[in-house]
């Protein structure tokens, strides 16, 4: 093959894959104006919500906790330190709801070098019921959550693998700010459509904003510390759930994360921290990340439009529109935020995402909530 057969072979494949992403994660996403009512047998569950620090609407968040639709749950909101300035929100809050079961739980359990599960610990333990939803602070919940993780929870058909673990990803919602719509260009229409592709063919992955549980699944695994296995909970879930013979499966229509403001610098190193954690956990899916984004598909347009003698910047132009305009049009069915500058909110992040790849490559350590935690400290095999 010639230099131009290989590079329109490279866009035509690379934006074949994008399309199909689009269309896949636009029927798993689109926006539901139905709200899902609990089954007549409804199981109760208890909800973990670890909580550290004063994070952007935090209080709404928290508080969505409190006005569930469903008829039976327990809320167990768990902190480490009993300095924490989010300790009066929340003891503010159950005071303002005391029709709804909750309890603040106050304490550390150094079961791994994962402040997060850490945290989480002692809420599993005390957990009253069968079923556990361990949600991150900044989850906002709808009224149907509960109800909506059920309904995800698959039996074994036929030659299907039965569930162990539902998730959600974050949806970025309420951006304030360039950076922040960066953000949500990374949650939304880049992350969240690549986890949903992997969740229709079978091979979905742990994401730590909700874990759903069934206490038996994690129990027969080695019980909550046995997620300390890997630095990232969500990735020793995955890897726990697939080798019971399980699958990790994603609701329909995930949950949003209010973000507010956010700097350039908070948006790196959030990604920085993922791309590293991505690398150790799961390296050789990480590997091929580099040729994601919009900047392969649209060097190889450049070399065939060249080769062909066509005027490269007007067609270029036009080709990153169509890339830009199908994740467009995957925001809208979704119901996602979606700003008339989000092209170039997107090319920031797809110019971003090579040089995110090299430093989740090279880097081996990184903070979480001032926390210096190295990627490979609980993962020799990486």
């Amino acid at each position: 093959m010639t230099p131009v057969d290989i590079a329109i072979t490279v866009c035509g494949l690379t934006a074949a894959v994008h399309l199909a992403s689009v269309a896949i994660a636009a029927v798993r996403c689109r926006a539901r104006r139905d709200h899902v009512a609990p089954p007549v047998d409804a199981p109760p569950i208890t909800i973990v919500r670890p909580v550290c620090g004063i994070e952007n609407f935090v209080a709404e968040t928290l508080g969505s906790t409190f006005r569930l639709d469903y008829p039976d749950y327990e809320t167990v909101f768990c902190v480490a330190s009993p300095a924490d300035p989010v300790i009066p929100v929340v003891e503010d809050l159950m005071a303002r709801h005391p029709q709804v079961r909750a309890r603040l739980l106050v304490g550390n359990d150094p079961v791994s070098r994962n402040p997060k599960l850490n945290n989480c610990v002692k809420g599993w333990q005390a957990a009253a019921h069968e079923w556990i939803a361990i949600a991150d602070s900044n989850v906002l919940m709808p009224p149907d959550y509960l109800q909506r993780l059920l309904a995800a929870w698959q039996p074994a058909s036929g030659r299907g693998r039965g569930t162990g673990l539902v998730c959600a990803p974050p949806i970025g919602s309420r951006p304030d700010g360039f950076w922040a719509e960066v953000e949500c260009a990374f949650l939304n229409t880049y992350q969240a459509r690549a986890q949903y592709v992997a969740d229709s063919i079978g091979f979905g992955f742990a994401q730590g904003k909700t874990l759903f549980w069934r206490r038996d699944v994690l129990e027969a695994g080695g019980g909550i510390k046995a997620l300390g296995a890997d630095v990232a909970e969500d990735a020793a879930s995955t890897k726990l759930v697939r080798a019971a013979g399980l699958r990790v499966r994603l609701v329909d229509g995930p949950f949003e994360q209010p973000l507010g403001r956010r700097s350039a610098v908070e948006v790196w190193r959030r990604q920085s921290r993922w791309a590293r954690l991505r690398r150790a956990c799961f390296p050789h899916w990480f590997l091929p990340e580099i040729l994601t984004g919009a900047m392969v598909p649209t060097v190889s347009f450049a070399v065939a439009v060249h080769a062909l003698g066509g005027p490269i910047l007007p067609l270029v132009l036009l080709f990153l529109l169509a890339w830009y305009g199908a994740e467009a049009v995957l925001a809208r069915i979704a119901g996602w935020t979606l700003s008339p500058w989000y092209p170039v909110h997107a090319l920031v992040r797809d110019l971003m995402l090579p040089a995110l790849w090299l430093d989740g490559l090279l880097g081996s350590s990184f903070e979480w909530r001032g926390n210096a935690m190295r990627v490979e400290a609980d993962n020799p095999a990486a």
